[in-house]
């Protein structure tokens, strides 16, 4: 039985709690990568860390990626990855985060003191029965907490900092890579696979502990443009066409047993989540996942049906439907090494600590490395609650993650 690593718990929280308070709030509105200043801000923070821990080739480059190298002590070991992105969700502010430690948390409901209708509950988050004396670190209930994936930023910069401090550890070469605006979609997009140099890789972007996700969703965007003919209502008669009722015929015959909110388990769905405009034209953003990838056209094909009935059924409205792709399910890809799930399965076992292989029903970057030729499966980092005012993660569950990641590093030295 491996020895756990004995990874320095209060500058773990440390780190967490000064990363959290940046403002790292995805846009997707700009053009611009990345995408908000705060990443930027974010990203020399973790540059300067890595320079002082002695990490090599330790950069940012033009596009705000944040780069370093733990050198190995194991010849000819292969090099693999650790990954994790700078940016968190827009769905909730990340503007002024406050976070509110809980150390040996008693059970039971916690309010949060920023706003009193805010509670993280036990009847959803049951997972926090099993929590019971450990630390937490939530929100004050007005701001999201950046877990995801200020979390696994944090567990990657203390595993690598540990190992730094640990040469008689065996291990192999260590890229880090920290992404940005992979919440919008674009982590990715300017990311170099042979400047990686990896044979695989990891990302830390999973909730709680145990879990090595070896599914993800495949993903695509669509983008329907329907468009009427706008008129001064008082002269409308027989000319105006609003898009604005043909929109919400459209979205009603969106079939509802599709949706997110209706589905579960390895079932997909068509999820729209932006609507804009007015009478002359209205823009529906709408997102497409199946764990099946030929389910997405099938998907996309419905709705190009919807459209064309309500196009018939609206006389003077046209719809149009852009598709775009987004990411594919990374188990499409991981077989091509299998050393990357199997030996995050042999840490978990050498350190006498549980793992479950699961599916998530969304993305990672590593959904995208994957598809760009690095096997990348996503392990847990201790996130629960994601993009929420409800968000919360423990620390202890963190350790754990580095402690796993750790081993996973020196058994891929053994190999």
């Amino acid at each position: 039985m491996a020895e756990l690593a004995n990874l320095n718990r209060e500058r773990l929280l440390e780190r967490f709690l000064r990363y959290v308070k940046v403002n790292t709030t995805a846009n997707a509105e700009t053009d611009e990568y990345p995408s908000s200043q705060g990443q930027w801000e974010l990203g020399k923070i973790v540059l300067g860390e890595l320079q002082e821990l002695g990490a090599e080739d330790a950069h940012v480059d033009d596009y705000g990626l944040v780069w370093g190298m733990i050198p190995g002590n194991v010849e000819g070991a292969s090099t693999i990855a650790w990954n994790s992105h700078l940016d968190t969700s827009p769905e909730t502010t990340g503007d002024n985060v406050k976070p509110q430690v809980i150390e040996s948390y008693e059970g039971g409901d916690i309010p949060l003191p920023g706003d009193e209708s805010k509670i993280i509950t036990v009847a959803e988050s049951p997972e926090l029965k099993e929590l019971i004396g450990k630390t937490l670190i939530t929100t004050d209930g007005t701001t999201l907490l950046g877990g995801d994936d200020k979390a696994g930023i944090a567990i990657i910069m203390e595993a690598a900092n540990y190992l730094m401090e640990h040469p008689e550890i065996p291990h192999g070469p260590i890229r880090i890579l920290f992404t940005c605006d992979e919440e919008i979609g674009r982590g990715v997009n300017h990311v170099d696979i042979e400047k990686v140099g990896a044979v695989a890789a990891y990302t830390l972007d999973g909730g709680g502990a145990g879990d090595i996700d070896v599914e993800t969703f495949s993903a695509d965007g669509l983008t329907v443009k329907v468009k009427g003919v706008n008129i001064h209502p008082s002269i409308a008669k027989d000319r105006m066409v609003n898009a604005l009722r043909a929109a919400g015929a459209f979205l009603e015959r969106l079939p509802a047993d599709q949706a997110p909110e209706t589905t579960e388990d390895r079932a997909g769905f068509i999820h729209p989540y932006v609507l804009d405009g007015g009478v002359a034209e209205v823009t529906i953003k709408i997102l497409l996942r199946d764990f099946d990838t030929a389910q997405l056209e099938v998907k996309a094909d419905l709705v190009r049906g919807i459209a064309s009935q309500v196009e018939q059924d609206y006389p003077g409205i046209s719809i149009d439907v852009d598709h775009q792709k987004q990411y594919r399910n990374m188990a499409d890809g991981l077989p091509k090494e299998p050393r990357a799930v199997e030996f995050a399965k042999q840490a978990h076992d050498q350190l006498n600590l549980e793992y479950r292989l699961s599916s998530i029903r969304g993305g990672t970057d590593g959904s995208m490395l994957t598809e760009k030729g690095l096997p990348t499966p996503n392990l847990s980092s201790g996130q629960h609650t994601q993009h929420s005012p409800l968000e919360w993660a423990c620390l202890d569950e963190m350790i754990q993650q580095g402690q796993v990641l750790i081993q996973t590093a020196v058994i891929w030295g053994q190999n």
